[in-house]
């Protein structure tokens, strides 16, 4: 039930989320070219975690599904809080974060040793979150996170 009601939560937030405060342009690409990028790169990584999941793009949200593929982090429910926390870790700041650690702390409470130990990823890892990773989908995804320090969750 909680899942349940985490996942409406979103649902009714990504919207206005993406109108009003993603101010950065769509990628503009799908989903297939992505699987023409070469084996290792980040481009390929994302068309794969894409067609595993039976997700498609979501405009001006294509970074959060890079941070998947990088910090290899899952998409259930308390993952995602999860990833959050890593990006807090990491030093993102922004409204919605705040919102999803602390919906997902109250709803949450058994799983605050897992986020805690992906806010202590986050802060390992040098900061990242704020990259422009459309241009970077050319380069190797062991490459980026050997730069960035990036353990996988």
């Amino acid at each position: 039930m909680r899942d349940y009601l985490i996942e409406r939560l979103y649902e009714c937030s990504k919207k206005p989320y993406q109108k009003y405060f993603k101010k950065n342009e769509p990628w503009n690409i799908d989903k297939n070219a992505l699987m023409n990028y070469p084996e290792e790169s980040l481009g390929f990584g994302l068309g794969n975690f894409l067609y595993k999941n039976h997700f498609d793009i979501q405009e001006k949200l294509e970074d959060h599904d890079i941070i998947h593929v990088l910090t290899n982090t899952g998409v259930s429910v308390y993952e995602e809080i999860g990833m959050q926390y890593y990006l807090f870790g990491n030093g993102k700041r922004s409204l919605y974060l705040y919102m999803v650690i602390l919906s997902g702390t109250i709803f949450y409470p058994k799983q605050m040793k897992y986020f805690i130990q992906q806010y202590q990823k986050g802060k390992q890892a040098f900061p990242y979150h704020y990259l422009d990773f459309s241009k970077m989908l050319l380069l190797s995804i062991p490459s980026i996170q050997q730069t960035f320090n990036i353990k996988n969750v």
